[in-house]
């Protein structure tokens, strides 16, 4: 067997495009051991390096960050490692960092793979050897690559004969999980879809490669960060590979933990390539599929794409202004090869994809802005403050106040004795009415029932309305009364939002329509003069209070409302589960 020993100056080189199988991000996770006498092995999958716990004692001894067995064994120890995923193995980083005199003197790697719910033992007749026996030292990293392997899910980790490792790190590709339905949409850079950030302008506090894990992640550390920037006009990038060649229907960007070092905005771009790594990074070759848009601390942002529509990509580009830090990445499409050829094929690892039902598959809600028959399928997106911001404002109380929109302008201040919080001016009034009008801000009460459409159903655009002189918001009110002396009913829980910029010809500019689900606990307000579909509540009756500018009753120069042409097909807005 061919075993190189690679130096750590060249680790970027050999490792940085691969996928780490057995991390506890992707649900690596150490089922069986020999002995762990001294320190257990859950350590040896930890995501942190190694820390010196010098001059600390427990009662069996001195404290490692690492797996630590008894000494004396006359044959070997060991440990089972179930690996995240199936995948291909092609490296190894076995660290001994703080192991200096106790070290283990050797190891060696088997692997198998199985698809018994039960682990497999020590003695289990299919292991094979995939690292020979081989040296370590004390206190160091030693990094070592063997030809791939075809697609495993157990490894054991072997040490001769006894001793201490503070870190192992199986590195290798993911064999890819693709839903059954070609028609179903799921996330195309998702690590468990064989998606691999291959490239990065900067990892300073956080690797690039965490944008594609799983969840969410438990703090700053397991996301992208970036150094700070003192340039005016810098950005940092992330070049994602997708999974599979597919073509794009919406974007999660996911802040997560990151608060006061979000990043100010962003953009995403996408191409099509052959290559691991696209060698023309020029904005000439890359089409843009998110223009640069502001983002938030602390929360999932969902984009429509723009330019994807028919298109067939195997590259992402995320760029941030100027710099800080992102969580995920999620980049929702339908793949774009046909099925049997991709399950008659292998990837650059030699591991076959693995075919699921759609069910299995975690992607999120939004579904693809594509054009069928009855005229272009508009995705129903989770409302948020920086995606609408194109069309008005959210207004919204935060649990945590460190993740409001534009935390630096936004004043918070307690109140009410301390029982309450209070967020101030979310959203202005605006009125451009004539002086001479005599045109009054008011409140009024809608209450709006159901739209009779169901979840993941679908539901065409025919009219939009505007008020050319006039903001308008609208507030969920909770629960409702039937009628005088009725017990509170239960209230509605989300409602539609549909919106589109004013177009050329001074009607509604059809290509920038967007939809967005609002939960009750979300009041919106549209801008002046932006198009937008009257109250549109999904599951139960709302009432909303609603805070607009009028002349008299609101019957002159308050509202204008268009009827759509449906000849060519109606846009129509699919629903997410509500």
């Amino acid at each position: 067997m061919s075993v190189e020993r690679i130096p750590l100056e060249r680790y970027t080189e050999s490792f940085s495009t691969a996928i780490e199988l057995s991390s506890v991000a992707l649900g690596g996770r150490a089922i069986d051991v020999s002995d762990e006498f001294f320190a257990e092995a859950f350590h040896l999958l930890l995501i942190e390096p190694a820390l010196s716990l010098k001059g600390q004692f427990g009662p069996k001894g001195a404290l490692y960050s690492g797996w630590e067995t008894r000494r004396h064994n006359p044959t070997y120890d060991w440990c089972i490692i179930k690996l995240g995923t199936t995948g291909s193995v092609f490296g190894f980083d076995v660290d001994t960092t703080y192991f200096n005199g106790n070290e283990a003197p050797e190891v060696s790697v088997q692997a198998l793979y199985s698809e018994d719910d039960t682990p497999p033992t020590e003695g289990d007749s299919r292991w094979s050897e995939i690292l020979p026996t081989v040296g370590l030292g004390p206190s160091s990293r030693h990094l070592f690559k063997v030809p791939p392997t075809a697609g495993v899910n157990y490894v054991k980790l072997n040490m001769y004969p006894d001793g201490g490792i503070a870190r192992f790190r199986v590195y290798g590709l993911v064999a890819p999980v693709f839903p059954a339905d070609m028609s179903a949409e799921f996330d195309l850079a998702h690590v468990f879809s064989g998606g691999r950030v291959v490239a990065t302008s900067d990892q300073h506090f956080g690797v690039g490669s965490n944008l594609i894990l799983p969840g969410r992640g438990k703090d700053m550390g397991d996301g992208w960060e970036t150094k700070r920037s003192r340039q005016p006009g810098h950005s940092d990038w992330a070049l994602i590979k997708l999974g599979a060649p597919g073509t794009l229907s919406t974007l999660e960007i996911d802040t997560a933990h990151f608060k006061g070092n979000f990043p100010e905005s962003c953009e995403v771009h996408a191409t099509q390539s052959t290559a691991l790594i696209p060698q023309d990074l020029s904005d000439d070759a890359w089409t843009p599929i998110l223009p640069r848009i502001k983002l938030g601390p602390h929360r999932q942002h969902f984009f429509q794409l723009e330019n994807a529509a028919g298109r067939v990509f195997t590259h992402v580009r995320v760029t941030i202004y100027p710099d800080g830090g992102i969580k995920r990445v999620r980049v929702i499409g339908k793949r774009a090869l046909a099925l049997e050829d991709e399950a008659a094929s292998t990837s650059t690892s030699g591991v076959q994809t693995r075919v699921t039902p759609a069910a299995e598959v975690v992607s999120p809600t939004p579904t693809s802005a594509t054009f069928t028959a009855q005229g272009p399928l508009i995705p129903a997106l989770p409302l948020t403050p920086e995606a609408f911001a194109p069309f008005g404002q959210v207004i919204q109380a935060y649990a945590d106040p460190h993740a409001v929109p534009d935390p630096r302008r936004t004043r918070i201040t307690g109140a009410n004795q301390g029982t309450a919080v209070k967020f101030h001016k979310l959203a202005l009034l605006a009125a451009s009415y004539p002086p001479e009008v005599g045109a009054t801000a008011g409140l009024s009460v809608y209450r709006c029932a159901p739209i009779g459409v169901p979840p993941r159903g679908e539901w065409p655009v025919k009219l939009l309305e505007r008020h050319p002189c006039t903001n308008q918001a609208f507030v969920p009110m909770g629960g409702r009364r039937a009628g005088a002396g009725d017990a509170l009913e239960e209230p509605g829980r989300a409602y539609l939002v549909v919106v589109a910029k004013n177009g050329e010809d001074d009607r509604p500019d059809l290509g920038t329509m967007r939809a967005f689900v609002a939960e009750a606990c979300q009041g919106i307000v549209y801008d002046t003069g932006i198009w937008h579909h009257p109250m549109a509540v999904l599951d139960k009756t709302i009432d909303f209070t609603c805070v607009e500018t009028q002349i008299g009753n609101g019957d002159k120069l308050d509202c204008e409302i268009v009827e759509l042409d449906g000849s060519a097909g109606y846009h129509t807005v699919k629903l997410p589960d509500f």
